[in-house]
């Protein structure tokens, strides 16, 4: 049975183009039928990171620890969902704060409040340990930049997206951010989602949102998804909408 191992030679691969590009996996060679035993056991390594990463918990501790460099209040609360596997089984449960957490939010209520920053551990909290706190090490100097008011940072345990509604609305908020783990793929366990919505409340759904997503060392850097996130943020208040009306326009050449 022939062996062939992935192409040594990158002038031979016509793939080795896309593969400066991508971490994909292509152009892995085979064995007979099969893929190569060590691309193979890449494999089911990946598949291994990425069921631990669902399976991860918050390391609140050291985030809260973290947060205390810029100089706001942390909420550590927590979703309806009382533990993991309620929480996978049921998504109705993530989106909503236990009432422990209501009455906690309620407290800190300010009328005069522009953002309400969200941190849940969504489906890897791996990647909000690992990333959190360096994206938000750009982002909040620069909404502070244009004199935006921040509520107290909220640190969630078993979130959905939808959770920074609930949060954003019990905080009179005008805009909620929430930075949640992103469900793990195959070549990314640590990608963090950002969700940004004008004028949270209860009972939203996902047009109403605008995402940008796989923010990572080795996705989209901190740098650029920040300043993407500033530039949404501006023109969520200046258009007073977010979601599916409001378009990412940065670049775009206008007459």
């Amino acid at each position: 049975m022939d062996e062939i191992g992935p192409i040594q030679n990158p002038g031979d691969d016509p793939l080795s183009i896309l593969k400066e590009f991508t971490a994909a996996r292509i152009g892995l060679g085979r064995t007979g039928s099969s893929i190569p035993l060590k691309q193979s056991l890449e494999f089911k390594l990946a598949h291994a990171h990425a069921r631990d990463a669902v399976y991860s918990e918050l390391d609140i501790d050291k985030l809260a620890g973290d947060l205390e460099q810029f100089d706001l209040p942390v909420l550590q609360l927590h979703s309806k969902a009382a533990y993991r596997e309620q929480y996978l089984q049921r998504p109705d449960l993530g989106r909503k704060l236990d009432e422990e957490s209501i009455n906690l939010v309620n407290d800190r209520a300010d009328n005069n409040t522009d953002i309400a920053i969200v941190i849940a551990d969504g489906l890897s909290a791996t990647a909000v340990n690992s990333n959190a706190i360096g994206l938000l090490k750009i982002l909040i100097p620069l909404l502070y930049s244009t004199g935006l008011k921040l509520s107290p940072i909220s640190l969630v345990k078993q979130g959905r997206v939808a959770i920074a509604d609930d949060i954003g609305d019990c905080l009179n908020a005008r805009l909620s951010i929430i930075l949640i783990g992103e469900r793990p793929g195959l070549s990314s366990a640590d990608s963090v989602g950002v969700y940004l919505t004008f004028n949270p409340k209860p009972g939203l759904t996902d047009e109403s949102r605008n995402c940008i997503s796989n923010i990572r060392p080795h996705g989209l850097a901190f740098k650029p998804a920040a300043k993407k996130v500033f530039y949404l943020v501006q023109e969520a208040f200046k258009r007073k909408i977010s979601g599916v009306a409001l378009k990412d326009n940065a670049g775009l050449l206008h007459d």
